[in-house]
């Protein structure tokens, strides 16, 4: 998708403007415009679901979409069997049909005073939500309760056009000023790094620390401590943190002495250049540090400063 040529792009422009804000007033339009709606809503997700690699956010789009889809309009998908769920539809509205109510059980007032219970407490959680969202000094992506049932999300403030990534290596060199020390890279889970590893679809999961390192990438360590944490983990091969990254360069040997971050710009390789026919998916150049060389005792301080626990190693 992204070698397409520039009209696919200028196409994908356009369709994107046009799922967004026309489709969606196609709700008001009656029974059959609203069925329209949710099949290019939910076609429109699954394409980005191909293409953009947004893990749950495309899936959890898509939930809204299928409340455009009336009873008759998914009679498909059940059995017409004898006691089936269309019997017994077809025996409750023929009941309704011949001015009979059928009787409540005990479960559908539960139901129902549960459902409600529900409707109130989250009307009276998005208060503060509403006001924020109304504020002239509106917040993004924050929580306003402890258990983090109402929110305010924005899944991008702004869009980037170059790939910017921070690659955690590691090296057992005594100096790590040493032209000859050897640095060994970290692999996550997902996000670029070996430039021969092809793309991964991780959709439907999401992998938390991978995220995280992609939005680091666009500051500085200053404005992440957590990385420095990262890093101090990996100085100690922290079992529980190295089971969150693909591969350890150090798995089985001695903890590295050194880690460090080193900042790269990442681009996909052009079909049939040669990066591409020596096995590349990406091609990267070096920006510089993202931060410099730290050791466990380097970062013993840091750590006591912030009231995070030491690491030691094993």
């Amino acid at each position: 998708m992204h070698r397409s040529p520039l009209w696919f792009h200028q196409f994908e422009t356009l369709f994107n403007h046009f799922i967004e804000l026309v489709v969606p007033f196609l709700l008001f339009l009656g029974r059959r415009m609203c069925i329209v709606h949710g099949v290019l809503q939910i076609l429109f997700q699954v394409l980005l679901i191909i293409s953009g690699n947004l893990s749950f956010l495309n899936w959890l789009t898509i939930v809204p979409s299928i409340a455009c889809f009336d009873d008759a309009s998914l009679a498909f998908l059940f059995s017409s069997k004898k006691d089936g769920t269309k019997d017994r539809v077809l025996e409750m509205q023929a009941e309704e049909a011949s001015g009979k109510t059928p009787t409540l059980q005990y479960g559908c007032y539960i139901r129902k005073v549960v459902n409600i219970s529900f409707g109130l407490l989250i009307t009276f959680l998005s208060i503060p939500v509403v006001v924020n969202l109304l504020s002239s000094q509106q917040v993004m992506n924050t929580s306003f309760n402890p258990l983090r049932i109402v929110n305010t999300y924005g899944a991008f403030g702004s869009i980037t056009k170059e790939r910017t990534e921070v690659i955690i290596q590691g090296t057992s060199s005594m100096d790590p000023s040493d032209p000859a020390a050897v640095w060994e890279e970290y692999e996550f889970k997902c996000k670029p790094g070996d430039l021969h590893r092809r793309p991964c679809l991780i959709s439907p999961y999401h992998y938390r620390l991978d995220w995280l390192m992609w939005f680091a990438a666009f500051q500085t360590y200053e404005q992440n401590e957590w990385i420095i944490h990262l890093a101090g983990k990996f100085l100690a091969n922290d079992k529980d943190v190295l089971s969150l990254i693909a591969s350890n360069p150090f798995d089985g040997k001695t903890p590295p002495r050194w880690v460090r971050g080193e900042h790269f710009r990442y681009k996909f390789s052009r079909p049939g250049g040669n990066h591409a026919r020596d096995g590349k998916w990406w091609i990267r150049k070096r920006i510089g540090p993202y931060f410099p060389p730290v050791n466990l005792e380097g970062l013993k301080k840091f750590f006591e400063a912030r009231n995070w626990p030491v690491p030691m190693q094993d």
